[in-house]
């Protein structure tokens, strides 16, 4: 096919057969890589996240009820999770680099018109295209990395990406807050939309081409369904995926019902004193790398296994009386999961075969499905029994994600 049919990828090629060109630690392009995927987890996180802390003001200006202004963000996720599995397919034909680069200078657009959204229903409209955009960057990034970077270089790397999309979702949530406070809403997301075009810029100017994707030009269905169902055939992918469930919806229970206890008496905190609590994402950002460069070192699966040992521990320190161990607690569980994701992102290129990219859809469909129906799931124990119920849930959650671990590192050895 030429590549005139396509000439938005024309600085992406097709690999020749047999001949794997691999971005190499300490090489230039390696080290561009690796910044251009944290740019890019940045951006899309931020710009997913930033309404967040908006929820009250939405719902006071455009007189809705803080269960609809909550629409804002649960539309954008859900259509995210849909957008993800399509993009996989997409990506085939348009080129993973062409793609995230679309996504991201889209979703960031989209941002800044959402600043300028004359009524409440436009607004939700916007949020759910930006959903639908934003499907375009985290499957596809993971698919670049697996496909581009050398295997020995790979768990450092997802390590950096993943620790990105920590930074973004902290920064999103308290800059716009802070943002909010002195400037409003509409000012606030506009400069939030602006920070995520010039991530989006500088992820185009770093990125590296290219050099091991094979184009296949064209929709065929029965090629994108033979892929899928190829990977959950694959004996330890499916025990993966469900890690990625499990643990996504542990981590966002916890931070969804933790600001309902901690602005209830005894400890009475306002909204910038809660708002805070978001900065505990920097111990994401610093646990993803360190995560992946230790599962290089000393292997996956042991780290992933210790990963989820330390999410479950700060979920139990939770439900400590003091205010300081709670937060201490959070802090544990908030690197231990990122610990936990960076590791399994990167098992999933590590283990799929071929078609890299629907693999890792299907690993974020399971990632974002589980923290839609696990999130809302853990409202329904803090309702009934309180924090000690939402505690042991997510412990339950964890478990299973810690026996999941294990079957795959069995059924990966047993195949190996």
């Amino acid at each position: 096919m030429p590549t005139s049919a396509h000439p938005i990828e024309t600085a992406e090629t097709a690999a020749i057969p047999g001949q794997k060109q691999y971005l190499t630690r300490g090489t230039g392009a390696y080290r561009r890589a690796s910044l251009a995927l944290f740019l890019s987890g940045f951006s899309t996180f931020s710009l997913l996240y930033c309404v967040q802390p908006l929820l009250p003001i939405f719902s006071q200006q455009f007189s809705v009820s803080p269960a609809e202004s909550s629409l804002s963000l649960s539309l954008s996720t859900g259509f995210l999770a849909v957008a993800i599995v399509c993009a996989a397919a997409v990506s085939e034909g348009l080129g993973r680099r062409s793609l995230m680069s679309i996504s991201l200078v889209g979703a960031a657009l989209l941002t800044i018109a959402t600043a300028f959204a004359p009524n409440w229903h436009l607004l939700l409209i916007i949020r759910a295209l930006q959903g639908l955009v934003l499907g375009g960057v985290p499957a596809v990034a993971m698919a670049y990395l697996a496909e581009e970077i050398d295997p020995r270089g790979l768990g450092a790397t997802m390590g950096l990406y993943v620790g990105g999309t920590a930074f973004g979702g902290m920064s999103g949530r308290v800059l716009t807050g802070i943002f909010a406070e002195y400037l409003t809403w509409r000012p606030a997301l506009f400069i939030i939309g602006a920070i995520g075009l010039a991530a989006a810029i500088g992820f185009i100017a770093l990125l590296p081409p290219s050099r091991n994707f094979v184009r296949r030009p064209g929709f065929d269905p029965r090629f994108h369904a033979k892929a899928w169902l190829g990977h959950l055939s694959n004996p330890a992918l499916p025990f993966i995926f469900a890690i990625a469930f499990l643990a996504m919806g542990s981590f966002v229970t916890i931070y969804n019902y933790a600001g309902f206890r901690l602005v209830a008496p005894p400890y009475d905190l306002n909204q910038t004193e809660l708002g805070l609590v978001f900065t505990v994402y920097l111990f994401g950002i610093g646990a993803s790398p360190i995560g992946g460069l230790l599962g290089d070192r000393i292997g996956h699966f042991p780290v992933l296994l210790f990963g989820l040992a330390l999410t479950a521990a700060g979920s139990a320190l939770t439900l400590a009386a003091s205010l300081p161990v709670i937060i201490l607690g959070i802090i544990v569980l908030t690197t231990g999961f990122f610990m936990s994701h960076s590791i399994a992102s990167g098992l999933v290129g590590k283990l799929a075969h071929g078609t890299k990219g629907h693999a890792s859809s299907l690993y974020m469909l399971a990632y974002y499905v589980g923290s839609s129906l696990m999130g809302s799931a853990g409202g329904w124990f803090y309702a009934v029994e309180g924090w000690v119920a939402v505690v042991i849930f997510t412990l339950a959650m964890l478990a299973l994600a810690f026996v999941s671990a294990c079957f795959a590192q069995h059924l990966a050895r047993r195949k190996a």
